[in-house]
């Protein structure tokens, strides 16, 4: 069995050497402002899943997708020699869409806030449904005294 701890230290290495690659060797001009976000391994340290975020449009998304799969030789060669392992791990890239989550999740704490102040504005104006004060008050107890008294005596 591997050891949880040699391959999070793999992933790591992996993002590291990528991301190296990316900035000095590859010159392709379809590759956009890439970030290499997250790079994860499996455990048996055949394949390698590279997560990585692009600055622009879905054009500038496409150009990176197919200068990065262009190079996926290169990379995958460099890691592979970087690593010391007796086989190469396979590299595959994914789109991180962290903004695109990022702007949904600030779309969905605005919509809860603006809920949350029509609750409060809606509430402002409200009447309870029942009594106003449906439980006894002290007051009531010389009464219930007087009752006691009246109930006692034949």
């Amino acid at each position: 069995m591997t050891d949880p701890a040699r391959v999070r230290r793999h992933a790591e290495r992996v993002r590291e050497l990528v991301a190296s690659v990316v900035r000095t060797q590859i010159k392709d001009p379809r590759l956009g402002m890439i970030t290499i976000t997250d790079a994860r391994i499996t455990a048996d340290l055949r394949e390698a899943t590279v997560f990585y975020t692009v600055l622009g449009d879905a054009a500038a998304e496409a150009g990176t997708a197919a200068a990065l799969e262009s190079a996926n030789g290169l990379l995958r060669s460099t890691v592979g020699k970087a690593l010391g392992l007796r086989h190469s791990p396979t590299l595959a890239f994914v789109l991180d869409n962290v903004q695109d989550q990022a702007k949904h999740m600030e779309e969905l704490l605005a919509a809860a806030r603006d809920a949350d102040a029509e609750v409060q504005r809606r509430a402002a104006g409200a009447k309870y449904a029942g009594d106003p004060q449906p439980y006894r008050v002290e007051e009531d107890e010389d009464e219930d005294q007087e009752i006691l008294a009246t109930r006692d005596q034949p």
